[in-house]
């Protein structure tokens, strides 16, 4: 049925321009929950995604709802761009989100579990275990669970206990036999000890194992009496807490950067709770007591109909169960890169041009892994400049950074330790590699430095050359075997000279805002992208060619939003790709008639950035690290890499019109917000195909 924006004669007004940032991100996640409910996909698979579905919930209330909070507190009437208070917001986000939480629920326990049992792995409460299962756990309960659980007394002499975030807890109501005074404790499930205990496991009538797990909290439910010896166990709830996470590290020019987050760090636990997760059913005073002492709003309590937390289903998806997941696949290694099983110098590759990388589906490993690795193993290698916004525990990044330094060549590494949930480990590599002789700035006052660059100086026949790599994801081996990205290697000397300015503008004093191939933020993506949407409406007025295509992970800032607009009334056909947030509302008659908004989840997580300009009929493709939202553009240090190579710009188009292809499996963005599936082709495993084909 035809929206009512639809409806309208001439544009909306302005607050109906914009979708709200807040509900189209659950709109996302509620992606993710429909490849849950999709019975289709393998089993592990639709359990992998409550698993997601989960843990992005946890994140978005942590920091998106806890900002949401925060500028409430402080009395703030701004309104959203469409149009909403931050009460509004809040209200519209709660129903939508204890929505989504009843249909994760029921999809878990009413589809998902009866088929997991099926397939012999079981997750079975205390009263349904056979008696020598009740013995073994026993002993296990006494031996490993046991000796770290503390109860919490709540009292007049015992004030209620600081609950962390994300932690899952038992309150529990006891009474005194000889005063028959009630008494309140809480007692913490600990989080370093498995949350699914495994009961048993055996081999199935198909060779496979079967397992079946009972619940942490069940097996120390079954014990509270000698947790509370003397007294009578009356009843238990489970709850948990999340709170406020979002650093807000307040950045002095004459303080150390690192001293003011590990500061700010130490604050993060302490946060304001800005959610209550309670299992159902709850006894009323008992959620009145947890209200009251968590200073939450009864709006802030999500009820959850069974088990807590099913981001811990991680355990159970990484069973050994081949048959319940997708079929494996081995990245490729890009055919330029080695002939037949013996890996090439890619620095003699690169002199005979660029080498676009489209991860998963090109390895990570044998590409910018190797680069770095061969870099700092050659000796005609002088220097390493290189950006690291978040990388795995065990990254051979940076430990072929830290051989380089070792070897006596420059290594300068710009740290990003104000990455979200990053923060640790990036100081933790920071140091590292401060001890090995590393050169390491920790980024800009005020910015953060999420570009992905890596720069290779090398003296050849005492000429020097200069080596690149510019990507759309991080440096790490273990994300990029399940996020799509892409990535330029290449030895273009602008490439060169723009990184060359880029690090001395982040190393030293440099107010470099030119540069040759390069958009960057925050002085030049948006402008930059406003002019080039803009050019593009000239060509489609003056009867030229041409279209943009787009393809990020969210789509919020308003400006570019509405030169988009403005290009769509020129009519240029406007083709937008965005996994998760996206504020632009397509198909209005007069406003947005020849923009198309799509978006893929599915196996990989869609991840790159990449823009194309049709200009006429002069192709412009461009990659890079920036989203198109406030933060990227303003409060980051951003990069966007105009792609001259042909071949890359071929390649760049034969991965990204697919995509955009009639009949494939995706949804589509209405002109009321809806998100519609259309069932089709699988994009990811066509492109996986041929990808491996072309590898040989």
């Amino acid at each position: 049925m035809p929206s009512e924006t639809a409806n309208r004669t001439g544009p909306p007004p302005s607050t109906d321009r914009y979708l709200n940032r807040e509900l189209s991100w659950l709109d996302f996640n509620a992606r993710v929950l429909e490849l849950a409910e999709d019975d289709a996909l393998p089993l592990l698979e639709r359990v992998k995604y409550l698993a997601i579905f989960a843990s992005n919930l946890d994140e978005f209330y942590m920091v998106r709802i806890a900002g949401l909070k925060r500028r409430q507190s402080t009395g703030l009437t701004v309104r959203s761009p469409d149009g909403l208070t931050i009460r509004e917001q809040l209200e519209r986000v709660t129903a939508r989100t204890q929505e989504l939480v009843q249909r994760h629920s029921d999809v878990f326990n009413d589809d998902v579990l009866p088929r997991l049992q099926d397939a012999g792995i079981r997750i079975v409460r205390w009263e349904q275990l056979e008696d020598e299962a009740t013995i073994r756990l026993r002993e296990y309960f006494r031996d490993q669970v046991f000796p770290v659980l503390t109860p919490l007394a709540v009292d007049p002499a015992h004030p209620f206990p600081y609950i962390s975030g994300l932690s899952l807890n038992l309150a529990v109501s006891v009474r005194d036999p000889e005063t028959g005074a009630p008494r309140f404790a809480r007692l913490k499930v600990p989080n370093n000890v498995p949350r699914f205990v495994r009961v048993a496991a055996s081999p199935g009538e198909d060779g496979a194992d079967t397992a079946t797990f009972l619940p942490l909290e069940d097996l120390i439910a079954a014990h509270l009496p000698q947790l509370f010896p003397g007294l009578e166990v009356i009843d238990h709830h489970i709850f948990r807490v999340t709170r406020n996470a979002d650093l807000e590290v307040e950045e002095d020019r004459d303080e150390d950067l690192l001293h003011a987050l590990e500061r700010e760090l130490a604050r993060r636990r302490f946060g304001p709770a800005v959610r209550l997760e309670v299992a159902e059913p709850m006894d009323p005073r008992i959620l009145e007591v947890l209200v009251s002492e968590l200073e939450v709003s009864p709006d802030d309590v999500v009820h959850v109909p069974g088990l807590l937390d099913l981001a811990s289903l991680w355990a159970l998806y990484d069973l050994d169960r081949p048959e319940l997941k997708d079929e494996t696949f081995v990245p490729a290694t890009h055919p330029r890169l080695s002939e037949g099983e013996t890996p090439k110098s890619v620095f003699a590759t690169l002199r005979e041009g660029d080498v676009l990388l489209h991860h998963p589906y090109h390895s990570f490993a044998t590409s910018v892994q190797r680069f770095i690795e061969q870099a700092a193993a050659d000796p005609n290698v002088l220097a390493i400049k290189q950006t690291l916004y978040r990388t795995s525990g065990d990254s051979p990044i940076v430990n072929a950074l830290i051989e380089a330094a070792q070897a006596g060549k420059q290594v300068v590494v710009l740290v990003e330790i104000k990455a979200r949930f990053d923060e640790e480990a990036n100081i933790s590599w920071a140091r590292s590699l401060e001890r090995a002789g590393c050169h390491v700035v920790y980024g800009l006052v005020g910015l953060k430095t999420h570009c992905k660059t890596a720069l290779v100086v090398r003296r050849e026949q005492g000429v020097i050359r200069r080596y690149c790599h510019i990507g759309t994801g991080n440096y790490n081996p273990k994300t990029a075997r399940i996020y799509e990205d892409v990535g330029i290697l290449t030895a273009d000397p602008r490439v060169g000279a723009d990184l060359t300015d880029l690090f001395n503008t982040l190393t030293g004093y440099s107010r470099q805002t030119n540069y040759r191939t390069l958009m960057v933020a925050p002085y030049g993506i948006r402008n930059g992208l406003v002019e080039k949407i803009r050019r593009e409406a000239r060509h489609a007025a003056e009867g030229r060619p041409s279209g943009i295509r787009i393809k990020v992970n969210s789509l919020v800032d308003e400006k570019i939003i509405d030169a988009l607009y403005e290009a769509s009334q020129a009519g240029v056909p406007v083709e937008l790709f965005v996994r998760g947030i996206c504020a632009l509302r397509p198909g209005v008659p007069g406003l947005s008639e020849t923009i198309r908004v799509r978006s893929i989840v599915g196996r990989f997580l869609e991840h790159s950035r990449v823009i194309s300009f049709l200009n006429g009929g002069e192709a412009e493709w461009w990659i890079g690290s920036a989203d198109l939202m406030h933060r990227n553009l303003d409060r980051r240090v951003e990069v966007l890499l105009r792609v001259c190579d042909e071949a890359a710009r071929a390649q760049l188009h034969e991965t990204l019109a697919p995509a955009m292809a009639p009949g494939v499996r995706s949804w589509e963005l209405r002109s009321d917000g809806c998100w519609e599936r259309l069932e089709g082709r699988d994009y990811q495993a066509e492109l996986l195909h041929r990808i491996h084909d072309l590898a040989g």
